[in-house]
């Protein structure tokens, strides 16, 4: 398939070097002291911080400093992602409390950011300035006598007009406060998990300006149409990695945004594409997510929620045409401005789903590819001088495949000359190394326990929570040492990696090679030391063939 690009060039801003906005707090509480400090908030900003991932900022201080709101107040609210505003009462009461609010709409409007709770407060006395909120203006008014003043009551006035408006939650349509805080946590959650981006910011990207200036012209951010892209390449060339990045600089500038990992592997592994459509839907859905009961639902939901918006949808790793068909069946599925990139190793998907905008990535130029290599093997641009032929033998091995690179720089790293002639002895055994062989070679490298817990992981438990892992790993592993270390161990030779929310990852062709040597073992499946796939474990209890 020709790389066709878009005759409108594309915004010089949309994939510019400048991603999305990184915030210093997740959360700002903005709350009237005398009403809410010793109970409410004290118990929600506690359940906050017990959530894992969320960085909070709560002013303590007991009373308010002064008329005017310090320096550093200002800088949390513009350094913070969301405002929980809890309008109790007495909170108009406060010009502080008032001068608060001015900075968040400010600040906070335009990006939706602003989540109200009406505490003990009807969100049409606050809008309308009835009851407490009377009372509170009318003495604001009667302290106030210069022009300017009298616009900043105004001001206050309309701030609160618009907060009351946005949909929030009423503190008296909860059973208890318990649940409520339940519920404001559980938004928050989903919104700070939103905010963050795909790619550990210290990851080594190299070789990609150019792609990114492809993907640009062909994502014109400025066209107010739905576009579909593809991004194509042999395994380990860097597909997901591009598209995680292209995602983390631009997904701000959507109403639903999606990266749908290994597509092809839970379709496998599932054997359905409702745990990937519920992914995508789930923001919207919320509660009712579970009305996705299959597959068919799942593509009514999706045309149904998804077509008055603009999305952000990644399909990663997509083998075939029933996937997308399930996930992005066509462009009236969604709104205008909308982007779907799909990722895949199959060009004669893309012309199966009619989609004609596409990239292919190429492996690496020598230049590319030395730098890559020195910054896993001596964590530097160059090599050393030292190693610099031995470098240049391994570059030409791998063949400018990122991947290959990555794992053969991150097993030679802090290895002497002896180390690295030795490598390169084994590899002369091969005269041209598949990718495959070219993964192994570090597997190969690893003590028992660490091929050991590396194939579990590779087996049954990619995707989760490091820390569950490492507590599975330690309850199961009979070698007598931390699973932790070991973990840390693979992690450092780019077998694994710590992904999205602490998860443990790895490349699916390195857990492919895995589950290659564990079919090697046997073409018997109940003979093998590991059984993960379903059509394998049925075989075994119906043949009763089981390893003894």
């Amino acid at each position: 398939m020709a790389l066709t690009l878009s005759t409108q060039r594309a915004s010089t801003s949309f994939l510019s070097n400048e991603s999305a906005p990184r915030w210093r707090y997740d959360v700002f509480l903005s709350f009237r002291g005398v009403d809410t400090r010793e109970g409410f908030v004290s118990h929600l900003y506690q359940e906050l911080c017990n959530c894992q991932g969320i960085t909070t900022f709560f002013d303590d201080q007991e009373l308010e400093r002064g008329t005017h709101i310090p320096p550093e107040l200002l800088s949390a609210i513009k350094a913070s992602h969301t405002a929980i505003v809890v309008l109790s009462p007495n909170y108009a009461s406060s010009k502080w409390c008032l001068d608060e609010l001015r900075n968040i709409v400010e600040c906070m409007e335009a990006r939706k950011s602003i989540l109200p709770v009406f505490y003990e407060t009807n969100p049409s006395d606050i809008g309308k300035q009835r009851a407490s909120f009377a009372k509170a203006f009318a003495e604001h008014e009667e302290k106030f006598s210069s022009t300017e003043d009298k616009k900043k009551v105004t001001q206050w006035r309309a701030d609160l007009e618009k907060v009351s408006k946005i949909s929030g939650w009423h503190s008296k349509n909860f059973k208890s406060e318990r649940q409520l805080i339940d519920d404001i946590v559980k938004c928050v959650r989903r919104k700070v998990q939103a905010t963050c981006t795909l790619l550990d910011s210290s990851q080594k990207l190299v070789g990609t300006d150019s792609a990114l200036e492809q993907l640009s012209l062909l994502l014109a951010h400025d066209a107010n149409d739905v576009r579909f892209i593809g991004i194509t390449g042999m395994g380990g060339v860097g597909k997901t990695t591009l598209a995680k990045l292209v995602y983390d600089k631009i997904f701000h500038h959507f109403e639903v945004h999606c990266f749908l990992e290994n597509v092809r592997e839970v379709s496998v592994r599932k054997r359905t594409l409702v745990r990937l459509q519920k992914q995508l839907l789930s923001p919207i859905l919320k509660e009712n997510i579970e009305n996705v009961s299959d597959q068919r639902w799942g593509i009514i939901y999706t045309k149904k929620c998804l077509c008055n918006k603009k999305v952000l949808l990644v399909l990663d790793d997509v083998d075939q045409i029933n996937q997308l068909q399930a996930l992005a069946g066509k462009e009236d599925w969604f709104g205008m401005g909308s982007r779907i990139i799909i990722t895949t190793r199959n060009e004669r998907l893309l012309v199966e789903h009619d989609i004609t905008l596409c990239h292919n990535v190429e492996v690496l130029k020598y230049a590319e590819a030395l730098k890559l290599f020195s910054l896993h093997a001596f964590r530097k641009d160059q090599p050393e001088k030292d190693f610099l032929e031995l470098s240049k033998y391994f570059i030409n091995h791998a063949g400018g495949l990122p991947l290959a690179l990555q794992i053969l720089g991150s097993a030679l790293f802090k290895r002497g000359l002896d180390a690295w002639c030795s490598e390169r002895h084994n590899l002369s055994k091969i005269p041209k190394l598949g990718i495959f062989d070219q993964l192994k070679i570090s597997y190969d490298g690893l003590e028992e326990m660490q091929k050991s817990f590396f194939l579990d992981v590779a087996c049954f438990h990619k995707g989760k929570n490091k820390e569950k892992v490492i507590e599975i790993l330690d309850n199961s592993n009979s070698f007598g040492i931390s699973s932790r270390i070991v973990i840390d161990v693979l992690i450092e030779k780019s077998l694994l990696c710590q992904g999205h929310n602490n998860c443990i990852w790895m490349h699916d062709l390195i857990q492919e090679m895995a589950w290659k040597i564990v079919g090697d073992e046997s073409k018997e499946p109940g003979l093998r030391s590991r059984l993960w796939l379903y059509e394998d474990i049925r075989h075994v209890f119906t043949t009763n063939t089981v390893r003894s």
